[in-house]
Formats: structure tokens, sequence, C-alpha cells
């Protein structure tokens, strides 16, 4: 369908149906800072709200058309829901990408949906709730914990006021929302485990519908490589989930051409068919990528070889949209320009991104580390949270090939005296196993940065700019593991390295104002020349070490209050591309 809205893109690239319908745009709303809205019924659709907002920006953005950063924690949409034409005689799923951090959704006055998770997807079925007559009315009330430090919250700040590395809260829906239609028995989700040592993929399918007791379901899947048909199979479907390994032909270790890397970013397409007795009724289209993340005599490897990764800190804030991007084509700038200055991936940080980021990354080929968004306390409570909404994100992404490594801790936040706490060592241990226990496929860091437990790399931030000093620290594994440099130890007691690929993930950091944007950095560059100079005196000491095995610069852009990115807060870029490319070639 064509929509002339704003982030009209289809939300579930990796998964993908023709019926759809954008619901982003202009939406009722209202602020319910006496928290009066559910007692006076607003779900009911009575009370006239005062203001206008522009889905899927939070009011804190200026894109939303308020602008207004101020603590609002309750807010309430709506919207009237018309149902196109060819969505009759279909099921109709209504889809919210992210609602931060309570929803509650009501059809008509129907409560069709309640979902707890600031940056993870949720649905619901809503036939049942729909008008005969067409009058539809979509409400939705977002519940938000703006000073709450047990909230799973990334870089949220707790306080009105931006500082440090703090930014501007998000709450309310800031991903899209949409809705497709479905018959009753339909394909609805699949997962895929490939394996380039014996050239196979495993496909997951996952069908619903099935308790209504039709006999006679199969499914077609054909997948297709660079437009040629490489496999076609059909099979009976009997219960809610079937697997099938599919063996593909013409992928070999001697023929790396049908693998996945940053360097040639392949992907094979794939069409499934969902048939009732010998009738279609449901059609999506796909992807998926050959690819193998391993580690190997101490080292990290891509595809059965060693790969050296050269990452940037990517926080994905924008200057008018705040944690959602202005548009599709500046989430792909953002890749395009990561690679143009010779990084191979990104660290995604504090942030469960928007699917759209993912696609583009897996179709131009960056690596992905798919990082949550912590608390800065620990709690029961945070516990809870964080756990759910963790294996929420695990699940909607772990299809991406982009995504290599799974970081669900970072620097100790949740989980503050880990060092003493055992508690607080036995969460981060639990986090780790559990992430290994949904995906097999990927490496895990229990804790990036410090005061690591068990963890597949070990993981290092040092903000240190003297090249010498560097040099020094990273020119033997002793001495990396032994190092202090942000005062913190890097293993909780009991957690000694070994062996892991040591790489320095947080570095760097360079603060150059080239922007009306004041700020700080890490350490602060007076010219380009300084600047570039300054760049390469942090980043070649790691290439060179001979002991660490990748790293990731701080960062991508500036945001806020901070001025250390690579390119400005506007995504200009503060040197020439080709320069830092040069840097991060060894040149």
């Amino acid at each position: 369908m064509t929509n002339n809205l704003p982030r009209a893109d289809y939300p579930r690239p990796q998964f993908n149906r023709d019926a759809w319908e954008c619901l982003n745009g202009e939406w009722e709303f209202e602020f319910d800072d006496a928290r009066v809205g559910s007692a006076e019924g607003w779900h009911t659709g009575g009370k006239s709200f005062s203001k206008r907002i522009l889905v899927p920006f939070s009011f804190e953005s200026e894109l939303s058309g308020i602008g207004d950063p101020a603590f609002h924690d309750v807010v309430w949409y709506r919207r009237k829901l018309e149902i196109p034409n060819a969505f009759q005689g279909k099921r109709v799923v209504l889809h919210f990408g992210a609602v931060d951090y309570e929803a509650s959704v009501w059809l008509n006055g129907q409560l069709v949906a309640s979902h707890e998770g600031g940056h993870t997807p949720f649905q619901a079925d809503v036939t049942e709730a729909l008008r005969a007559d067409g009058d539809n009315v979509l409400v939705v009330k977002a519940v938000d914990y703006g000073t709450d430090v047990f909230l799973p919250r990334g870089k949220q700040f707790w306080e009105e006021k931006s500082r440090a590395i703090w930014y501007t809260r998000t709450t309310g829906i800031w991903q899209s929302v949409w809705m497709e239609a479905v018959s009753p028995i339909y394909l609805r989700k699949v997962k895929y485990v490939p394996n380039i040592d014996i050239n196979e993929i495993q496909i997951r399918s996952f069908v619903s519908g099935l308790e209504q007791g039709a006999k006679n379901v199969s499914l077609s899947v054909k997948i297709s490589f660079a437009g040629e048909v490489v496999t076609e199979d059909t099979y009976q479907v009997r219960a809610g989930e079937e697997s099938r390994k599919i063996k593909l032909s013409g992928l070999n270790d001697h023929d790396m051409d049908r693998f996945w890397r940053p360097e040639r970013p392949n992907l094979y397409d794939v069409e499934y068919v969902l048939s009732v007795d010998g009738a279609e009724v449901d059609r999506v289209t796909s992807y998926f990528g050959m690819r193998k993340i391993s580690l190997e005599n101490g080292k990290f490897n891509l595809n059965n070889r060693p790969y050296f990764m050269k990452l940037v800190l990517d926080q994905g804030y924008f200057p008018d949209g705040n944690l959602t991007p202005p548009s599709d084509e500046a989430i792909k700038q953002d890749v395009v320009l990561m690679k143009e200055m010779g990084f191979n991936g990104a660290r995604k940080h504090q942030k469960v991104e928007d699917p759209r980021f993912l696609y583009w990354c897996d179709r131009l080929g960056l690596i992905v580390w798919g990082e949550m968004a912590n608390a800065y306390d620990y709690s029961e409570e945070y516990s809870r949270r964080i756990t759910k909404e963790w294996q929420e994100a695990i699940d909607r992404d772990y299809n991406h090939p982009c995504i290599a490594v799974w970081v669900p801790l970072n620097e100790s936040w949740g989980v503050p005296n880990i060092q003493i706490d055992v508690r607080q060592q036995q969460h981060a241990l639990a986090m780790y196993h559990l992430t290994k226990s949904l995906d097999t496929t990927r490496l895990v860091i229990s804790n990036d940065g410090w005061e690591m437990v068990a963890t597949d790399l070990y993981n290092i931030h040092d903000y240190e700019w003297r090249r010498e000093v560097l040099e020094e620290r990273y020119g033997s594994v002793d001495k990396a593991v032994s190092a202090m440099p942000a005062n913190r130890r890097l293993s909780v007691a009991g957690y000694k390295y070994d062996g892991q690929p040591i790489l320095i993930t947080e570095f760097g950091g360079i603060a150059y104002k080239k922007s009306d944007w004041e700020g700080w950095g890490y350490s602060g560059a007076e010219n380009d020349e300084d600047f570039l100079e300054r760049l390469r005196n942090v980043i070649q000491p790691l290439i060179f070490s001979g002991v660490v095995q990748g790293y990731c610069y701080t960062q991508l852009t500036d945001v806020e209050q901070e001025i250390n990115g690579l390119l400005t807060y506007d995504r200009k870029p503060k040197v020439p591309l080709e320069l830092i490319k040069a840097i991060n070639d060894g040149k």
C-alpha cells in the first residue's frame, strides 16, 4: 500500500505481508497529569482531547508537534480506525512497535491489549471488537515512570534537564503503529538457524489458528538467491510449530560468495505460501543470511575465519525525533556513513533499535551488537522487568544476520554493587545464561566494560587518550587484563580472565565542536588536524597491538550535550569521511 504519512515504511521488513495499513500520522492527544483519565472513562471516547500529536514521535520531540520535555507520566491517544476494503473477511491484527513504558489499548471501549516494556513490540487480534457500521475508535493510554531508577530506560534521564551522559526522556508511542489482515489460519512467525558447515538452513515455522480444526494445512517454502530459485519444499502442517532443515546447493567453504558478511552482505529471499484444502490463505516474503559466529582458539570468528571488529558506538538519538528516527532514509544514511568511515559494525547502545535499522544493516552489511536498555539501580522489580523485556527483544530480532553479539548489561548499570553483592552477581550470570539458552548462535557479554562474570568476550572500556599509554597497556595479554582504566576491576572476584578475545568496546570520545551545539567529551581537539591526530593516537594502538581483537569507538554522532561524535548531531561529518576510513584501515 502507498502511504503519505510520517514513517510510512513497512515496520517489519523481514516478515512482509501486502495487506497492511500504516496508522502513523495525526492522533488526538492529552496529558493526564492528574491521573483521572481511567476513572473518568477517557477510553470510552467521551473526553475531548485538547492536543494533536504526530505518531510515532513522542511528545518530548519536536517532530511530534508538541516538543515538551517536561514530566508527563500518563498520556492518552485517540484516533478513528478505518478498515480498508481489502481487509474485509479477514482477521485484523493491530501492531505497536514500541510504547514507553506501559500501554493499554481499547477499541470501541473494549480493552484489546496491554503491555509492559518500553522497547519491544506487541500486537492484538482486534477483529471481535470492530463495529459493523465501521465507526471504530482506537484509544491508547501510556504510563511512564520518569523518575524510577529501577526501570529499564537506557539513556533516558530521571531528572528534568539532560546532563552528563543522560538525555531527554521518551514517553508513549515512539515506533510505528500499524495493522494487517490475516486469515483465521496464518503464519505467525518463522525462526532461522543457519549452518554453513553443512550448507543447511533450519526453518522453524509457527502457525496460528490450527485449533479451528482444519485438516489439510500445508506450507510451501521457496528459497531464492540473486533472483534464482535454489530450492522449493511443501510440507503438511500438523502442529503449531513445524521444523524443516533444507540443504542449500552451491554453498561451500571454498565459495564464500553466498555467505553473509559486511564486505559481501548476501541474503537469501524466501516466499511462504500457507494453504488450507489446497487454497492459499497466507503469503509472506522474508529473507535470511548464511553466516556463523564462533570462537576458536581465543579468536572471534565470522564464517570460520578470524575477524577483527571495528565498531562504532551508536546511541540512536536524533535532534528532532529523540529516540525515533525522522525517516527511513535517515536510518539508512547512518548505516552508509558508518561504512564510509571504515567501520564494519555498530554497537547499538542502550536502545533496542527500530527493526528498519537492522534491515539496512542486513542489506548493506554492518555487524550489530544488540544491547538492552538498562536500569540504573537493582531491585527485584527491576530484575523482573528487564528479564521479561530482554526475552522479547531477542525474540523480535533473532533472525537478523547482522546481529553477532548480545549485550544484556553495560558498565554495571542495574547492578551497581556487583563486586560485593552476590544477588547482583547472580543476576548478571542469569542474564548471560538466559541469553545463551534463547540463542545458541551468537556470543553474549555478561557486563560490557568491567566487572564481568561469565562472558564470551572480554570487553574493556578505556578512554585513555595518550598513544604511548595505550601501546604499553595493550602490548601484552597480562597487562591488558590486569589494567583498571576506569578504576574498576575488569572481573568480579571468582571470575578471572579465561582466554576470551579482548576487545576495547568504549574508547576515544574526543570532543570537537563543529556546530552550534555546546558540550563535552573525554578529551578535546582544537582543529581538524588535531582531531585526526587524536583519532589516530587512540585507534591505531588497538589495530597494531596484536592482543586486541576489535574495538568500538565512542561515538557516531554528537548527542544533546555531548560533542564527542565523529559526526555532528545532525549527521554532518566533522572531517572528511575518507580520512577517518584511512585511520580505521591502519594508515
